[in-house]
């Protein structure tokens, strides 16, 4: 009976358990409503479960009780949480569908128009260390990015032309802030650098078009620098060249950095050494002094000051066509000053806030014989951006900015003088939204206001990126860009309005490991482009009548895995560009805009020898020019442009460099037009002079030393 008792009792748990029991089943479902396998569906907290089938059904049982939640898991999607209570009758869950997570790792980004250096994107394409080590740029930034597609290299200028357009119709910022005068002072066909040092930047945005709305005043371009944040550790570095020398010193901490340096340079040494093809009377020489400083704030902010001042100058005869003797005797003597300071703070809610100052300030006092001329331009900036993820599907970057440009010339002994100040406003608001991981449109809008001439404007733009498998996609970009005329020419006209372009640009990019390669076709459309009477050194009566266009393909090519140790990049750009601007009547290839440009960049560590040796070899089909003497507009065009350069980088110990580079290394007598007289001589031939290179060949020898605890650091480690 005992033996009875007990059983009946066991068969009775039994059965509680098993009706205890709840069944639960249903289907996971991806986003095109089609069965998702693997997908591990478990009531949390506990191990009942179950993985999802070929056709997306699962179904278990589970012996929890009461209010529980159901969790779906599957790496690569979005995991989902519902409600459900076990009362230990079935329960069919509705089909639920995972929607797929959108992450930096797989998502496609816009890629026309756009290429980017830093440690946030997968796209590199010229770090500072690219930029240092580029054989035609010695060290310049601009230099390096002439080897970009997209780019014109105009030698008698050293500043950054962009398919079809011209110089000024490039921005250069310096963390979201407007550099002005980025461009050292020069006399003309004399070529200029950038300002800045490469060792200051982290990262770079160059684009050749199509750019976000957050970047306006320029027609082509913006060139986008990014300052590093903390410098790893303190050391002094000691550079000593073949044109002058300086000295930085880093003072480092967990929260806060400093850097200090302080630079001279004069080719007067140098140029009594190498053969010039120009008449110096005093050569380039100049000094400048650099302050940056980072500081990690509470909560995750940081804090950033950059500020530099310099000055330098030159002394030069340009012969004058048709007459005899060294010409005009032009002096420059250039002072410069930018300072910016700027806060970027990441909140929890998932707010981004920058807001930043920036000043630029520059002073030319020229001397062409006995006219003096003074120049001042000054430009503030302020600017404050909110960005935010409201998901990781819809993202929104808005921020409002003003301007303040002030320029004034004076002719000093004839107590003549031009002015101008304008107060600009700008709004900009750029939204991405990822349909899927696959597919992303972004939508912007720039609004401006100028107080100088009364206009008001808007331009719209848009992006759309499809990612065609993991390593390709294409992209389609289009819309307006304005910018005001250059100084010069709007002083002389206070009521110029903005010249206008139109943008359209369609995208190819390749990226697997160690390879990149882009194609990529572009339109820009012309509107409201500056003409006038005369010559550009003294124009007259300007006015918005110009137009033209711009039209072409890119193409790049970038590996860094097919030979061992070694990088290089290959760059074809096809431009066909016509424009009716500056003092011509009808529309023409513009000087600066060679239809056929390319450049190929090759660099190979040999691990042996300590040494880097790099080569760049850059051509173009030649620059139209205007002869007088003809009955057409730039109907006439220059030899090919063709230059061959070589570096060497040598570290003998750790904490020292020593790096040599000599471009045009085959001496070739490349002529970048040509300077005609302005009346005819007695035979009715307009006689003209050609404007070539300062010298056959630049050479460069550099020594740098680091001082440091770590005797292993060097100046590599900054870039």
């Amino acid at each position: 009976m005992r033996t009875l008792s007990i059983f009946i009792f066991l068969f009775l748990s039994l059965s509680t358990i098993s009706f205890s029991q709840t069944k639960i089943s249903g289907k996971v479902l991806d986003e095109k409503k089609k069965g998702l396998p693997g997908v591990n569906v478990l009531i949390k907290g506990s191990y009942d479960g179950s993985t999802s089938k070929d056709d997306g059904s699962f179904e278990f049982e589970t012996d929890e009780e009461g209010p529980q939640v159901l969790v779906f898991q599957l790496m690569g999607f979005k995991s989902i949480e519902i409600a459900i209570h076990c009362e230990g009758n079935a329960i069919q869950i509705p089909d639920q569908i995972l929607v797929e997570a959108i992450t930096e790792m797989n998502a496609v980004t816009i890629s026309a128009g756009a290429m980017e250096a830093s440690d946030e994107k997968k796209s590199v394409i010229l770090r500072p260390l690219d930029i240092v080590t580029t054989p035609s740029a010695m060290g310049d930034i601009v230099g390096a990015f002439q080897t970009l597609p997209g780019t014109s290299t105009v030698g008698n200028d050293g500043r950054l032309f962009v398919r079809g357009g011209d110089a000024s119709e490039v921005g250069i910022y310096i963390d979201g802030m407007r550099v002005g005068n980025a461009y050292g002072s020069t006399a003309g066909n004399v070529p200029t650098r950038t300002r800045f040092n490469p060792n200051l930047f982290k990262g770079t945005f160059f684009s050749t078009g199509g750019y976000s709305a957050e970047y306006g005043q320029a027609l082509s371009s913006a060139l986008a620098l990014n300052t590093k944040d903390l410098s790893i550790r303190s050391q002094g570095d000691l550079s000593i060249m073949s044109v002058g020398g300086g000295y930085a010193h880093t003072l480092s901490s967990e929260k806060q950095s400093l850097t200090f340096s302080a630079n001279y340079f004069d080719l007067k040494p140098y140029q009594s050494l190498v053969k010039q093809n120009f008449d110096w009377e005093r050569a380039p020489n100049g000094w400048d002094i650099e302050l940056s400083a980072q500081k990690k704030l509470a909560k995750g902010g940081l804090w950033k000051i950059l500020a530099r001042t310099e000055s330098g100058g030159m002394e030069i005869w340009q012969p004058e066509p048709g007459q005899e003797g060294r010409g005009q005797l032009i002096r420059l003597r250039n002072k410069y000053s930018f300072a910016q300071s700027n806060w970027k703070n990441a909140f929890e809610n998932g707010w981004t806030l920058f807001a930043g100052a920036a000043l630029s300030s520059n002073f030319d006092d020229i001397r062409i014989d006995s006219i003096r001329l003074e120049r001042k331009n000054q430009l503030a900036h302020g600017k404050f951006t909110a960005t935010k993820d409201f998901s990781d599907r819809l993202s929104m970057n808005t921020g409002i900015e003003y301007f303040n440009h002030q320029f004034d010339e004076s002719l000093v002994d004839l107590n003549f003088s031009r002015d101008y100040v304008d107060h600009q406003f700008y709004f900009f608001t750029e939204w991405d939204y990822y349909l899927n991981k696959n597919l992303v449109f972004r939508a912007g809008l720039r609004a401006g206001q100028s107080s100088l001439n009364k206009e008001q404007w808007l331009d719209p733009r848009a992006s759309l990126a499809y990612k065609i498998s993991e390593s390709s996609q294409v992209s389609f970009a289009a819309g307006s860009f304005s910018q005001m005329p250059v100084e010069n020419l709007r002083v002389l006209n206070q009521t110029l309005k903005n010249t206008e372009s139109n943008h359209l640009i369609l995208n190819y990019l390749l990226q697997k490991e160690g390879i990149t390669f882009r194609a990529e076709g572009f339109y820009k459309g012309y509107e409201n482009l500056v003409v006038f009477e005369g010559y550009p050194q003294s124009p007259q009566n300007p006015t918005n009548l110009g137009k033209g266009y711009a039209q072409g393909v890119d193409i790049f090519f970038r590996d860094r895995k097919s030979i061992k140790n070694t990088d290089y990049w290959i760059t074809y750009s096809f431009v066909d560009s016509k424009r009716q601007f500056d003092q011509f009547q009808s529309e023409v290839q513009p000087s600066f805009a060679p239809k056929h440009n390319f450049s190929v960049v090759a660099k190979h560590f040999i691990l042996d020898l300590k040494s880097q040796l790099g080569i760049s070899f850059s051509m173009n089909d030649g620059y139209p020019y205007h002869n007088p003497n003809d009955g057409e507009e730039m109907s006439s065009k220059t030899e090919s442009f063709q230059s061959l350069s070589f570096s060497w980088s040598y570290l003998p110990r750790p904490n020292l460099i020593i790096h040599f580079g000599v471009n045009n290394v085959l001496g070739r007598e490349n002529v970048f037009g040509y300077r005609f007289a302005q009346q005819a001589n007695s035979q009715g031939v307009f006689e003209s002079i050609p404007s070539g290179q300062v010298a056959p060949r630049f050479l460069f020898l550099g020594i740098f030393l680091t001082l440091s605890k770590d005797k292993n650091a060097n100046q590599l480690n900054n870039l």
